[in-house]
């Protein structure tokens, strides 16, 4: 059956039966390269005894891989019109929950722990590109009890978010995903492998959650306030985006620039995050 739901005939018909089409704004493309979602379970790391949440279910082509290995799978699916689909392509499975919900507003913490109980979870999703970094910052600062995220985005999004700091694709993102993770970038996924296909090549990472952050800043809000200022005008040195963006002087920036032994014309994706951290305590407490 999991063949059958890649094979694009039989995708029609059932679109065609329910009379459901794509929705753009939902960023829909469904996969139908069948060795996809096995590879997605399996750097997962997704067994019998572990419970998966997935975003996104498409017709069930990632969430019926999923029920075969997991405990107890649930799904988030914003689009109702997919219910229908889902209820005919997933009819044999008692291990499968839909939640017809935006996952921006359902509180994960508590779904995990009403659905899953003590069991190891992890959250696997071909996520839609429009919205790939809202929800996997949400994922991240919820701080849910979750082993890891394993999720397929857009290529491009794939690198910034899984840049090494100080690299010439590190930004606010890669960062902030660093704090709370640890990331990979495991395969890329041609166009071809979707319907419709998409006009580039995606990416599925692992972000493998960190027991502790990584930095311990006075502020954790004021951390992240300093980051994203600094690469709210990329092209500028961290002392200029800084100032500009937050008002304080660029002598401040540059005294505290040289207390942690940083040159005045750094730029922001050349720097750390425990040089953010400390320069956050530094410069806004």
């Amino acid at each position: 059956m999991n063949r059958e739901l890649t094979n694009i005939s039989y995708i029609k018909d059932l679109c065609a039966r329910y009379g459901f089409a794509l929705q753009k704004g939902y960023g829909q493309n469904f996969i139908v390269n069948s060795g996809i979602c096995p590879k997605i379970a399996e750097h997962a790391e997704v067994d019998e005894n572990c419970g998966v949440i997935e975003i996104g279910t498409g017709i069930g082509v990632l969430t019926k891989e999923l029920a075969l290995r997991a405990k107890k799978v649930v799904a988030i699916e914003i689009d109702t019109k997919l219910l229908p689909l889902l209820e005919e392509t997933l009819a044999d499975f008692d291990n499968i929950k839909i939640i017809n919900k935006d996952v921006l507003e359902v509180d994960l913490n508590a779904l995990i722990a009403e659905e899953f109980g003590d069991m190891p979870v992890m959250v696997c999703a071909n996520l839609p590109y429009y919205i790939t970094s809202p929800i996997i910052m949400k994922l991240l600062e919820d701080r849910i009890p979750v082993e890891n995220i394993t999720v397929m985005v857009q290529k491009e999004a794939a690198q910034r978010i899984c840049a090494k700091e100080g690299s010439r694709d590190a930004g606010a993102i890669s960062l902030a995903v660093n704090y709370y993770a640890q990331p990979t970038v495991c395969f890329n996924v041609s166009p071809g492998s979707f319907f419709p296909p998409p006009k580039v090549t995606s990416s599925v990472i692992r972000l493998d959650i960190n027991k502790q952050p990584k930095v311990t800043p006075k502020s954790e809000k004021n951390m992240f306030r300093l980051i994203r200022a600094a690469f709210t005008q990329r092209r500028k040195t961290f002392v200029n985006s800084t100032s500009a963006t937050l008002g304080i002087s660029k002598a401040a920036i540059e005294d505290a620039l040289a207390q942690i032994g940083e040159k005045p014309m750094v730029r922001p994706e050349q720097m750390t995050l425990e040089q953010f951290c400390a320069l956050s305590d530094i410069l806004l407490g």
